[in-house]
């Protein structure tokens, strides 16, 4: 794993916002790529992409229970 890569789950962040979760996505899109930016061609592409990884894991961290730290299904 990537050392710059920052944990987005409890416990280690106590609130996690979406831009938080945009960042993230923004930087697997850019890895997985290769690109930093997109060719204008290719941008339609990418930003799909971004949004596509944003929303599966704001639906991943919805999702996780992590024990001891919050009681399941309350709200962030």
């Amino acid at each position: 794993m990537c050392r710059s890569i920052k944990t987005l789950r409890e416990p280690y962040v106590p609130e996690v916002t979406p831009a938080d979760i945009d960042a993230a996505a923004l930087q697997y899109v850019r890895k997985i790529s290769g690109f930093r930016a997109p060719a204008a061609h290719n941008a339609a592409a990418f930003d799909a992409a971004v949004a596509a990884v944003a929303a599966a894991t704001a639906t991943l961290l919805d999702q996780l229970e992590v024990r001891g730290s919050r009681a399941a299904g309350q709200p962030r």
